[in-house]
């Protein structure tokens, strides 16, 4: 599915849970994988203190390096590709020179932040990407490179149908249980309007034909889906049901989260992969 991916590299534990999870989905799909770091270039700091510079490229390739020769130990050889430059744009950059299909992240950034914060590298290397991108949050001895359970958040546009063509090709080289989730807006609390039965039936005679035309799209890949609905705040519902459902992987299309092109804080997607307890993959 995935044959050329990038993966954005530190020295933190969110980036070598993410080495892990290719590691182990190149060992069962074959592929290749580089290790990617941007060293943050800051003109007039480095203006002063020029040996910086160095000393941060260094810890770069010996971050890389790290594990890279853990990925080697599992029989899986990863070049290392250290550049000067803010890491999403180095991180995106060299996915475009290379075709690659898919970048890997943990959710770290330059400051070492352990969740994702307005301007952090995941939610800038999400809105650059010209590929799927895939943010591991496990644990590293939980990363298995396998996801016997998927949910599809799932609203019947272009992003979405993507994103469930994707998980039905999971469904068919891995086996993985596949679910499509729709959850019914609050029209109530953006516009005021009161929700009666009928209203209420309504917006869930729409969903499920949004749903049964995912259903569909599933049958024309050969993939039995199963279906979800809620009403609800988007992210919250997704994550919740990601808990209940003891999901593996959320796919989600990158489309409709109210800002992501600027990676506003409260977003559906940023909220998602900053909450939820297994990785997310954002479709293109």
């Amino acid at each position: 599915m995935y044959a050329n991916i990038i993966i954005g590299c530190d020295d933190s534990p969110f980036s070598q849970a993410a080495v892990r999870e290719i590691t182990a989905w190149l060992k069962r799909h074959g592929g290749q994988a580089t290790l990617v770091h941007g060293v943050y270039f800051d003109e007039e700091e480095f203006g002063h203190k020029p040996q910086l510079l160095r000393e941060r490229s260094d810890k770069g390739h010996a971050a890389c390096d790290k594990v890279r020769a853990k990925a080697e130990a599992q029989g899986i050889t990863m070049p290392v590709v250290v550049r000067e430059g803010e890491p999403p744009e180095v991180i995106t950059g060299l996915a475009a020179e290379t075709g690659a299909d898919l970048i890997a992240l943990g959710t770290y950034g330059r400051r070492g932040l352990t969740r994702l914060v307005m301007g952090s590298v995941t939610a800038k290397v999400i809105m650059a990407a010209p590929c799927d991108v895939l943010v591991v949050k496990n644990e590293c001895d939980a990363c298995a490179g396998i996801y016997p359970s998927v949910l599809v958040p799932f609203d019947g546009s272009p992003a979405g149908r993507k994103a469930l063509e994707i998980a039905c090709r999971f469904a068919k080289e891995d086996g993985s249980a596949v679910t499509l989730f729709y959850v019914i807006p609050r029209y109530e609390e953006m516009i005021g309007f009161f929700k009666t039965e009928s209203v209420k039936q309504n917006l869930r005679d729409e969903a499920r034909k949004i749903l049964d035309s995912g259903v569909a799209l599933a049958a024309e890949h050969e993939v039995r889906v199963d279906t979800l609905i809620s009403d609800g705040h988007a992210a919250d519902r997704i994550i919740e049901t990601v808990t209940a459902n003891r999901a593996d992987l959320i796919v989600m299309g990158s489309h409709g989260w109210r800002g992501l092109d600027k990676a506003i804080m409260g977003s559906t997607a940023e909220r998602v992969i900053m909450a939820a307890d297994c990785p997310v993959l954002v479709t293109r």
